[in-house]
């Protein structure tokens, strides 16, 4: 009986914290339950009257919020203060910028599916399809990236033309400054498209649309300002870059040295105008070789107090015309053999005047939230769809090389071990370009997803490193010799540069994914912060208790709902309908009851030095990235309407993931600094052990397959990208092979049958052609169609030889 009475009061608590009962509720049931324990236990009224008086003072503390703000949470908010860690100007700032999106529902505990479904199918408009089609597409055709990579070094005049003359530079800029006004989608599409068939051209195309001046002008600058640029930008007579990176001041932007010392000065032949003494070293910068416009972020100063009373006067940014005397430029980088340009710029003394400043006066100091709050939007785009893009190519390239070459008489992709490599290109690539969708989708539904905007750019562009590098695996040889002929080589080199820029890759899984998410998708622990911050002390207590306690109803619940849910695998938990889905949604319901339970105890346990502990905070971001991506997977298949073709996509894309999920967890566990709560978080989140595994062999098998095989599932797949139809070109005449392939295998039997009954006894293949053509073993069209094969088989599998001068440096 007793052991009955302890199941029950256990089976009360658990489902008050399973469905995060108030403090009401836990205060009745325990005036139920303690009664009941003391006649089952036979306490003596002594000790029962103690237990009831001691249950009524915790009541009266807890149940009476003016009496628990005195008395609990006032005392618990002056330790909070203390061991709140410290949070610099631009780390406030950066917590600040954005927006919560989908990131709030997987830190909920409880993620509401039917919301993320019901937001509508992104889409292109007819105008922005028309341009994707046409325009984007003969931007593409014009780019030879042999020609551009070895030869030039740039892109062309021409190119460089076409790009300024229809608009590409101004996607984001509005028609009234006559800008194409596209999408989020549309941008991100445009620049996916360029990606895969040039980098150069894609990064050239897309740093004018993202961080930079155009953007900036947009939201902060004055009338004045947007007047005089958008539509210049707009129209290519003004090509901007944007300097905030230096060689002091990298991924720590916020510590950059460039100063500008208020001042008055001579400018354009007049006499004592206001203005500043800017000088600047800055490096990587994009465009700048080129730009005529130069965005400038620099720390200013006003030691005279011309401005007024404050010396130091934070971070400012400017638009400065390159011809301003002072202004260097032209000098390049040259980033892994990529023609982008790229180069640093330098500036000593160079005196504006104050309206060149982004916004004017009123903007002073506020720089750096500016640039926060225009890198949520843009880095959910630029990247993204780089990375998307160039795994696309790699995608399709891959499968059709790996079904037209073949080896000891069998295409080389029927080979497991290639097998391997196509269905992790395969799948990486559906759940990429499922969260460059999402995201994009995001940004035009007025988001500013700062958390998610680091997620899909750490993770399209990683898992676009690994489809390059398994795609160059595929290929071998064919992928190694650099030549006109080499649709990969160039992609594979320049794929780290896309890891390092807007946030190196390390810093962004270490620091900002878990470690703004936190803080900005949680909640409540944003509140309890805002509260330890606010100078008045009514409100503060005030606000902080209704935070303190709604947090510590909602980790009881997720602790709870994680025991169960681990127990049960997460069957029951009611999601959407849906056959192959159904239990991908209930998994991903029980690891946020997990993820939020794992944060929260970090959290508590950790403290501050959570922020310290950069590979605990890696593995938690890594949990939270894995959701938002599988998210981003499952609404992408509910939008193409559920097609069966894409299942084998689905399920490999949701089973790595998942099992990448369970491995960070694992990774957590292993390595938290406190033992005790190691294993109480263990217990709660794997009762029953790690019970997923990776996705099976026969899963592989099938996406090879798919990739390898001409139908809906390649083509949705590979959707967007540039494919050539000349086959003279190297990706056109691969695609063409692929298909003359196929057509020629019913007729290729035939002469490989009569060849075998020793009716055929040319060695050379062509010559056998004619012979099984002479002998009437296949007709005059068919012997075409195999000629014509033949050539196409043979201009894949080729790679491109030099003469040694053209090699020669400079040539």
């Amino acid at each position: 009986m007793a052991i009955l009475m302890l199941i029950a009061v256990l089976a009360v608590i658990l489902l008050l914290a399973f469905f995060r009962a108030s403090i009401w509720g836990w205060l009745l049931a325990m005036v139920v339950i303690v009664p009941i324990i003391a006649i089952q236990s036979r306490l003596s009224a002594d000790v029962f009257q103690a237990i009831i008086i001691a249950l009524a003072v915790v009541a009266a503390t807890l149940g009476i919020p003016p009496l628990r703000r005195t008395l609990v949470s006032s005392f618990i908010l002056k330790i909070f203060r203390k061991i709140l860690p410290h949070v610099s100007q631009t780390e406030q700032e950066a917590l600040d910028a954005g927006t919560v999106w989908w990131d709030g529902q997987l830190f909920s505990g409880n993620p509401d599916w039917h919301k993320l479904l019901a937001y509508p199918k992104p889409v292109l408009s007819a105008e922005e399809q028309s341009f994707l089609d046409n325009e984007t597409g003969q931007l593409c055709a014009m780019l030879d990236d042999w020609d551009i990579t070895h030869v030039r070094q740039d892109l062309s005049p021409q190119v460089w033309q076409f790009i300024k003359d229809k608009g590409f530079f101004g996607m984001i800029i509005p028609k009234e400054y006559g800008g194409l006004e596209f999408s989020a989608l549309a941008h991100s599409s445009v620049i996916a498209k360029i990606a895969s068939r040039s980098a150069t051209g894609a990064v050239t195309v897309m740093v004018p649309n993202s961080l930079g001046p155009a953007e900036l002008l947009l939201h902060y600058g004055t009338q004045e300002q947007k007047d005089k640029y958008l539509r210049r930008l707009a129209q290519g007579k003004e090509v901007p870059c944007f300097a905030l990176t230096g060689p002091f001041a990298g991924s720590d932007a916020g510590a950059i040295p460039d100063t500008g010392i208020v001042c008055r000065g001579e400018f354009n032949g007049q006499q004592d105008v206001l203005g500043m003494r800017v000088t600047w070293e800055k490096r990587y910068i994009t465009l700048a070789p080129v730009a005529t416009l130069l965005g400038l972020a620099f720390k200013l100063y006003d030691p005279e107090h011309l401005l007024g009373a404050e010396t130091s006067r934070g971070i400012t940014l400017a638009l400065i015309p390159t011809g301003t005397p002072g202004v260097n430029v032209g000098r390049r980088h040259f980033p892994l053999n990529s023609a982008f340009q790229n180069g640093p710029t330098s500036g000593k003394d160079v005196f504006i005047p104050l309206e060149y400043i982004i916004g004017g006066q009123e903007r002073i100091g506020q720089g750096w939230r500016m640039l926060m709050e225009c890198l949520a939007a843009g880095r959910s785009i630029s990247l993204p769809a780089s990375a998307t893009g160039g795994a696309k190519l790699a995608a399709r390239s891959s499968g059709a090389y790996g079904r037209v070459r073949k080896q000891f008489k069998l295409p080389i992709g029927k080979f497991e071990g290639v097998e391997e490599a196509l269905a992790r290109i395969g799948g990486n690539l559906y759940m990429m370009d499922a969260a460059r969708v999402l995201t994009a989708a995001a940004v035009d539904m007025g988001e500013k997803p700062s958390v998610i905007s680091a997620i899909v750019k750490y993770h399209c562009t990683e898992r676009g490193r690994a489809v390059i590098n398994d795609a160059m695996d595929a290929h071998g040889g064919k992928g190694i010799c650099l030549g006109p002929g080499n649709y990969l080589g160039r992609a594979y080199q320049q794929t780290p540069i896309g890891i390092t820029v807007e946030g190196a890759n390390i810093l962004t899984r270490t620091m900002i994914i878990f470690g703004q998410g936190a803080i900005r998708s949680h909640p409540y622990v944003l509140k309890e912060i805002q509260a330890a911050h606010d100078s008045d002390a009514a409100r503060a207590v005030h606000n902080f208790d209704t935070a303190l306690f709604g947090h510590l109803g909602f980790s009881l619940g997720n602790a709870a709902r994680a025991l169960v849910f681990g127990l049960t695998g997460g069957r029951g938990i009611p999601v959407p309908e849906g056959v192959e889905t159904q239990r991908y949604y209930q998994q991903l319901t029980r690891y946020s009851s997990a993820f939020a339970l794992a944060a929260d105890v970090s959290m508590l346990v950790l403290g501050g030095s959570l922020k310290r502990r950069e590979k605990i905070s890696a593995r938690l971001g890594d949990v939270l990235s894995q959701m938002y991506l599988c998210s981003a997977t499952l609404k992408r298949f509910e939008d193409d309407g559920c097609p069966a073709e894409d299942l084998p996509l689905l399920h490999w894309a949701m089973q790595d993931a998942l099992y990448r999920m369970q491995v960070a967890f694992d990774g957590v566990l292993q390595n938290f600094p406190s033992r005790f709560a190691a294993l109480v978080l263990r217990v709660l989140i794997f009762p029953l052990g790690r019970c997923l595994a990776p996705p099976a062999d026969e899963l592989g098998h099938q996406i090879s397959r798919l990739l390898m095989q001409p139908g809906p599932a390649r083509d949705r797949l590979t959707a967007g990208m540039y494919l050539p139809s000349d086959e003279n070109e190297a990706v056109g005449a691969l695609e063409a092979a692929l298909h003359s392939m196929l057509a020629c295998e019913p007729i290729q039997a035939r002469v490989d049958e009569a060849r075998k009954a020793g009716q055929l006894n040319e060695l050379d293949e062509l010559l056998r052609i004619s012979e099984a053509r002479d002998k009437g073993v296949i007709n005059i069209e068919e012997a075409l169609l195999l000629e014509r094969d033949y050539a196409l088989r043979r201009m894949v599998i080729m790679v491109d030889d030099f003469a040694p001068e053209q090699l020669a440096a400079g040539h």
